[in-house]
């Protein structure tokens, strides 16, 4: 027995030699100026020759550890992540914990993901980071995946709580993220004949209803498919999205999604781009005038949800859409129908042009569909070693319509200026 401890203490320095320790700090620096004249990102209006100016901020520090053995890939990976976002000059600020997880992997592709972390699948419009925003978005759950050269698999579980208490229920009042419990598959396969890319993605998503008295959990369900088919200057996208169930008022739900974009790449220099997306829409969709009140009875709730994805990403990049809620809580869905160029004289040089034209996707009883056009211009800068800066004007002229549903004054010209630098630089690195 004596001899047999012997020899494993003696193993143990040759075992732990044959680890591999890295350790490194990264940050996000990201400041942006904004510049408003008629409307803002939160999908209201000004009144007539008001503006807006002001400052965002954000800055994140996260530091990383990779354990390596005898395998290829790491053992254990471990991130977290401190921000701290807000406006210029305000009194109060954000410091949060936007990820904190460790990763363990079990070879061959396995791995287990525990704790707070942004979920990017895809195009990013069902589930990503949001990188836009000041925020971002992450999620605190577990994530059980395979990853393998053809194959994806990732199923992700959430259960949130505001207090820890050993009695008092389960009732949650929104914290980080507003449902209650979520569990998302995703599913990913590369064929390998051709060039094309096919995801499916399902979730249910638990709320809750509004009071602790009625806090019934409501499931609501989504289903759909993305496909990307690229071969060497086109791509072509595609998605469906379905959903169902019940939302937290115990009204059901049957709201659904589709969206095409096709870009042609001829050159290093040149990009171009043209796509349609449609989010079905809450029928006798109306909203009162100013001073009255009105009510709408919605038996079915047809307004399609774009869940947590990155919607800066969609709809016209001045987030008059899909940001926050129409009046009443329902929505009248948009039709999105829109072409672009990029073009890049140097290769740390783009530019870069877009036309949106955008239609509601429901009837109005008390208006035409037509919302508007919208269009965007912008720049960016590559400096090299994760420095980078940019800069848009985007302009939009409104429909009658907007204003009905925005209950503004007549006033249909939306001006929106922005300049951001970034800054990501990696630093204190090491290994051992």
């Amino acid at each position: 027995m004596r001899k047999f401890i012997l020899s494993v203490l003696c193993m143990l320095p040759i075992a732990a030699g044959a680890q591999t320790h890295n350790f490194w700090l990264d940050s996000d620096f990201m400041a942006r100026g904004e510049l408003r004249v008629g409307g803002n990102a939160a999908g209201s209006t000004q009144a007539e020759g008001d503006f807006a100016a002001f400052m965002l901020g954000r800055v994140r520090l996260a530091a990383n550890y990779q354990l390596y053995t005898q395998k290829s890939s790491p053992l254990l990976e471990v991130r977290v992540s401190g921000q701290y976002s807000g406006t210029w000059g305000a009194a109060s600020s954000a410091l949060t914990l936007y990820e904190g997880w460790a990763k363990v992997n079990w070879g061959k592709g396995f791995f287990a993901q525990l704790g707070r972390q942004p979920l990017s699948y895809d195009d990013q419009r069902i589930f990503g980071s949001d990188d836009w925003s000041m925020t971002g978005i992450s999620h605190d759950g577990l994530k059980l995946g395979y990853d393998g050269s053809r194959h994806k698999v990732h199923l992700f579980g959430a259960f949130n709580q505001n207090p820890s208490n050993i009695s008092g229920g389960t009732y949650y009042t929104g914290g980080l993220q507003p449902y209650k419990g979520l569990t998302a598959l995703w599913y990913h396969w590369d064929l390998p004949w051709i060039p094309l890319g096919v995801s499916l993605t399902v979730t249910d998503i638990m709320m809750q209803g509004e009071t602790q008295e009625n806090n019934t959990v409501y499931h609501q369900q989504m289903a759909g498919a993305y496909l990307h088919f690229h071969p060497e200057k086109w791509s072509v996208e595609a998605a469906y999205y379905k959903q169902m169930g019940k939302e937290e008022h115990n009204i059901p739900i049957d709201a659904w999604m589709a969206g095409g974009k096709v870009k042609f790449t001829p050159s290093k220099s040149w990009a171009f781009r043209l796509g349609y997306d449609y989010l079905s829409g809450d029928s006798n969709f109306s909203v009162p005038p100013s001073g009255q009140i009105g009510m709408q009875r919605h038996e079915v709730i047809r307004g399609f949800s774009s869940v947590y994805g990155s919607r800066h990403s969609f709809y016209g990049a001045m987030d008059f859409f899909y940001l926050s809620a129409y009046y009443g809580g329902f929505t009248p869905g948009l039709q999105n129908a829109y072409a672009g160029a990029t073009w890049k004289p140097l290769p740390a040089l783009s530019l870069d042009l877009a036309y949106h034209f955008l239609a509601t996707a429901a009837k109005l009883p008390n208006a035409e569909q037509p919302l508007g056009h919208e269009v965007e211009v912008s720049a960016g800068y590559d400096f090299g070693h994760g420095i980078g800066l940019s800069m848009g004007y985007t302009f939009m002229r409104g429909t009658e319509t907007m204003v009905v549903l925005k209950r503004t004054s007549d006033k249909r010209e939306l001006h929106w200026a922005w300049i951001m630098f970034r800054a990501t630089p990696r630093f204190l690195q090491f290994q051992r």
